[in-house]
Formats: C-alpha cells, sequence, structure tokens
C-alpha cells in the first residue's frame, strides 16, 4: 500500500500543484500557451521516440494489439453515443462529444508518466502505441461523425484532407514513426542527440501533469451535468474492465501489455474533449465538468487499479 501512495501521490500531486497555483496567480488562459506547445510539440515526441526507437522491431509489429485496443476503446465510444441518443434524447452532435467523454482518457499526458512509473520501462511500447493510433483514429472519427451530424459545412473532401493532414502531422505520430524507422534499421543515435532527447522525455511528465492541473483551475465547475452519473462509471469503470476482457479474449499478450493499456483506458476523460466541444461549439460547460469530475475521482479509482494490479488480485489474463 505504501508503494501505492509513494507512486500516486507525487503524480496527482503534480496535477493539485498546477491547479493551486493557477487559483493563486490568476494567470489568464493564454499564458499556458507556450507549455502545452513545449509538451506536444517537443517533449511528449521526444519520450516517445525514445521509448519506440530503443525496442526491437519485432516488439513493435503488434497489429492484433493494437486491432484489440482500439475494439475496446470504441465499443465504449459506442455505448456512450448509444445512451445519449436514446436513453437521453440528445442531439446527434452532442452524443458525438458525449461518446469521446467515455472513451477517450488523457493518454497523452498522463499515460506515459503514469504507465512508466508503476510498470516499468517494459510499458513503453504499448503506451506509444496506444497513444498513437487511439489518437490518430480520434483525430478521423470525430469530424466523420461531426459531418453526420451536419456540424461539418465543408465539402467532404476537405474534411477528408484536412483529416489526413491532423493525422499526418501531429507531432506525437510524426515521432511514434521516425522510432519506428530507427529501430527497424537499428540505427544508433549519436550520444549528443541522445542526451537531449533524454532531457526533454524527462521533462514531459512533469510539465504536462502541471499543465493538466492548471487546465482544470481555468474550467471552475459550474454545475454537475446529468449525464455524469453515467458517463462517470463508463470511463472510470467499464472500460477499463472491457479493455481487460477484450485483450484477454485477443491474444496470449505479455502480461505488462495488457496492464499498460488497461490503465490507460482508466484514466479520465482528456482535455481534448473540451477542445472538440468548444470547436463545434456543443456541450462544452458539461465536457469541462467530465473532464474535472472524472479527474478528481480518478485518485481513487486509478489507485485501486494500481492496487489491484500489484497485490495480484487481478489476474493478469483472464483467458490464458
Amino acid at each position: 500500500m505504501a508503494d501505492i501512495v509513494a507512486l500516486v501521490l507525487p503524480f496527482f500531486g503534480l496535477i493539485l500543484i498546477g491547479y493551486v497555483v493557477a487559483r493563486l496567480k490568476q494567470q489568464p488562459a493564454e499564458a499556458l500557451g507556450w507549455l502545452n506547445v513545449f509538451i506536444i510539440y517537443v517533449a511528449l515526441p521526444a519520450l516517445f521516440f525514445k521509448l519506440v526507437s530503443r525496442t526491437p522491431i519485432e516488439d513493435l509489429a503488434q497489429i492484433d494489439f493494437i486491432a484489440a485496443d482500439l475494439t475496446g476503446t470504441y465499443v465504449i465510444f459506442v455505448l456512450a453515443f448509444l445512451i445519449g441518443r436514446y436513453l437521453r434524447r440528445n442531439r446527434f452532435d452532442e452524443c458525438v462529444i458525449q461518446g469521446f467523454a467515455g472513451a477517450y482518457g488523457n493518454i497523452g499526458y498522463m499515460g506515459p508518466g503514469l504507465a512508466l512509473l508503476a510498470l516499468g520501462e517494459a510499458a513503453a511500447v504499448p503506451v506509444a502505441l496506444v497513444v498513437c493510433f487511439e489518437n490518430a483514429l480520434h483525430f478521423m472519427v470525430a469530424p466523420a461523425m461531426m459531418a453526420l451530424a451536419g456540424d461539418e459545412k465543408r465539402p467532404a473532401g476537405a474534411v477528408v484532407v484536412e483529416v489526413i493532414t491532423k493525422v499526418a502531422t501531429h507531432p506525437f505520430i510524426i515521432a511514434t514513426a521516425l522510432g519506428f524507422l530507427v529501430a527497424a534499421l537499428k540505427l544508433e543515435i549519436p550520444v549528443a542527440a541522445a542526451r537531449l532527447i533524454d532531457y526533454l522525455a524527462q521533462a514531459a511528465a512533469p510539465c504536462a501533469l502541471f499543465a493538466m492541473g492548471v487546465t482544470l483551475a481555468l474550467r471552475p465547475l459550474k454545475r454537475i451535468p446529468v449525464e455524469i452519473g453515467y458517463l462517470v462509471p463508463i470511463k472510470l469503470v467499464v472500460h477499463p474492465l472491457l479493455m481487460w476482457v477484450v485483450l484477454s479474449l485477443a491474444g496470449n499478450f505479455e502480461p505488462v501489455w495488457i496492464k499498460a493499456a488497461v490503465l490507460l483506458a482508466a484514466l479520465p476523460t482528456a482535455t481534448n474533449v473540451f477542445v472538440l466541444g468548444q470547436h463545434y461549439g456543443v456541450w462544452q460547460e458539461r465536457a469541462s465538468a467530465t473532464i474535472l469530475i472524472t479527474t478528481v475521482l480518478s485518485v481513487f479509482s486509478v489507485s485501486a487499479l494500481l492496487i489491484a494490479m500489484t497485490s495480484g488480485a487481478l489476474p493478469t489474463d483472464l483467458f490464458p
């Protein structure tokens, strides 16, 4: 138990520090801009490149793992969407954002730091694969679904070009692709460059968690939406449990790969869900509330999951 507290307290403590500092200093939201640029375009890509480039290429070609992970995540998306559409009778575009609120975890900011701390370097590759492939698919699904909802007013060709451009130029995906190339060709990174990459990678988790705390402070909770009643359990409980079942059924993966995917599935709703809502002018306030509430509650749910994993109470593979 002490080990879990020692792991979780500093991790969520960084989020809390960012939150408290933002509340005390009262800086405008724009002040966070360059830190977010550093995290998204420099520090996290350096981390992904470092992790992937140092992994044997045969360990990277796990198509069945990627397919199973995406299946688990998008079953959750469909579940949250259908509840919103047919039980709550919400508009189609609102249900799309609800679907992402249930399925899009904070895997970019929180995932790498927590998984590597909890599971070690062996979790590096599954984390990188989950982050890159889930983000890529989210970038494709969001504009496609909003086009169906009628909120995307541009021609279909323009939407397709934008989606392809976003996927192809996203820094996480470029860094991971370069890491694949270095691993496949077994290239040696010059010592000076390797040290620079290491420094940048080490900054990724602390900066991302601090920025997340600041972001939460800048979006205070104004009201608790009704949707919280089902989105919170879907994101924090159903998603990781379903991921566990799907990966157990899909194949005999390394235990650390299953643990990494389940842990990432248990993370709270990503701040990008608010960005999506803001971009399309729908469900922004409720997305912000979902992010804040799932993040606060994830302190307890993620801690419980880590205790179950480390104590052996949760078998890694349901169908060995």
